[in-house]
């Protein structure tokens, strides 16, 4: 009997822990974002696509709601060039130039897993050397990105590649979003995006 209660307690504990997971993207459409700019958003085969458009700039995929402090997991691929990136506590006040902070999805020995500071300060913080070869061109690859507070950490197909710890990013606001970068011919193709927010 204690056994039982044991395992029913346990199974209630990861009940609990899958229910705070919130899916940000349903695999039919991109309900709950907002598009930024001309580039291409579209949902095909239960994946989320970003693709140059002809206006060849950036865009900027947004969720409708803003999250401050939170685990984000989800899943890429590049296919051509994949410059691209994930924004969080992040505005886009008119345009396509927003405010916040990425973390970088980039062609191999660019950094991917890094922390840019758009219009500000640049980087802050890039994988050591030795790490660029986590990432997988052309095939999945996991991302996992932890903001809390003033202190984000990124893990790249299980290999944590960045940590910082900053006041401003600490003060920041704002929403999260997918990037396209501007220069044309870059196609990348996302799914799994989940969201467990934290107290």
């Amino acid at each position: 009997m204690k056994s039982f209660l044991l395992c029913l307690c346990m199974l209630i504990g990861l009940l609990a822990a899958a229910q705070k997971k919130e899916k940000l993207f349903n695999g039919q459409d991109i309900k709950g974002w907002t598009i930024h700019g001309t580039e291409k958003w579209y949902a095909e085969n239960g994946e989320l696509v970003c693709e140059s458009g002809p206006d060849k700039q950036y865009g900027y995929l947004s969720t409708d709601k803003n999250y401050k402090n939170f685990i984000l997991t989800l899943e890429f691929k590049q296919e051509a060039n994949g410059n691209s990136g994930v924004f969080f506590r992040s505005q886009i006040p008119e345009g396509v130039k927003i405010s916040g902070w990425q973390a970088e999805v980039a062609p191999s020995g660019d950094h991917t897993g890094g922390i840019y500071e758009s219009y500000g300060r640049g980087w802050l913080v890039q994988p050591k050397p030795e790490d660029e070869k986590y990432l997988k061109m052309g095939e999945w690859n996991t991302y996992k990105i932890k903001v809390d507070g003033d202190e984000v950490t990124t893990w790249l197909n299980g290999r944590m590649m960045c940590y910082i710890k900053d006041e401003k990013i600490g003060q920041g606001e704002g929403f999260i979003a997918l990037q396209i970068h501007e220069g044309g011919g870059i196609k990348v193709r996302w799914k799994n995006i989940e969201i467990e927010e934290l107290k």
